[in-house]
């Protein structure tokens, strides 16, 4: 009778540990391609995304909200910057993220050719746009040339009323306290005006260059926090 008692628990154990393998083995096909598929339709809301790819080890992390990486590639992309940001909070458990859009909208700013990337919290975002697209997104009879950039900020010429002044005036973007803000140089410093500013996005610093008659190639590196 023992000896019966005891070959039925080693062929419940063993059956056991096989079912667990099988559902392990499901686990790590399944998820990830849930996990891409949920990542594609949250994103769909705000464009046409082209590809979404999520890899883990093991894949009940995703269960947990973590995952090793997450590809995405978009063709086209609107949303407000606040929307960019609680996107960007919610994936703080990706290891790496690596993210692109041929088109980018975001709030008034059109840019093409962004790329993100994101390691442990360290978040690089790169883009072009037009001086056209600049000053349309500051406002009708805002004129904006890139003077220079160094040390995570950038110098440009403001024409218009941006700052309340009817005339031609340095001002420069930089991050302050982990916002961007601009404001112009010299005896006016102490007006801001506050361009993105989240609670979970730290900005650490902007550069500017010129990529073209009439073009720019924009960067940001920020914290998630």
């Amino acid at each position: 009778m023992r000896r019966g008692g005891g070959s039925r628990a080693l062929r419940l154990a063993a059956a056991t540990a096989v079912l667990l393998v099988v559902l392990l083995a499901l686990a790590q096909l399944l998820l990830p391609r849930l996990a891409a598929s949920r990542i594609s339709s949250k994103l769909s809301r705000y464009g046409s995304v082209a590809h979404v790819s999520v890899s883990a080890w093991p894949a009940v992390e995703l269960l947990w909200g973590d995952a090793g990486s997450v590809s995405v590639r978009a063709r086209r992309l609107s949303l407000a910057p606040a929307q960019a940001a609680s996107l960007l909070w919610e994936g703080r458990g990706v290891g790496k993220l690596e993210m692109s859009a041929q088109a980018l909208r975001l709030g008034s700013l059109t840019l093409t050719g962004a790329r993100l990337s994101g390691h442990g919290g360290q978040l690089e975002a790169s883009a072009r746009t037009t001086q056209a697209a600049a000053e349309a997104a500051l406002g009708a009879g805002i004129g904006v040339r890139l003077l220079s950039s160094s040390g995570g900020r950038v110098r440009v010429e403001v024409s218009g009323s941006l700052f309340g002044v009817g005339a031609a005036l340095p001002a420069v973007a930089e991050a302050d306290h982990g916002a961007l803000v601009a404001h112009p140089e010299g005896l006016l410093e102490g007006f801001r005006l506050t361009l993105f500013s989240d609670r979970h996005v730290h900005v650490e610093g902007v550069e500017a260059a010129q990529a073209g008659a009439g073009a720019y190639r924009l960067r940001m590196t920020a914290l998630l926090r």
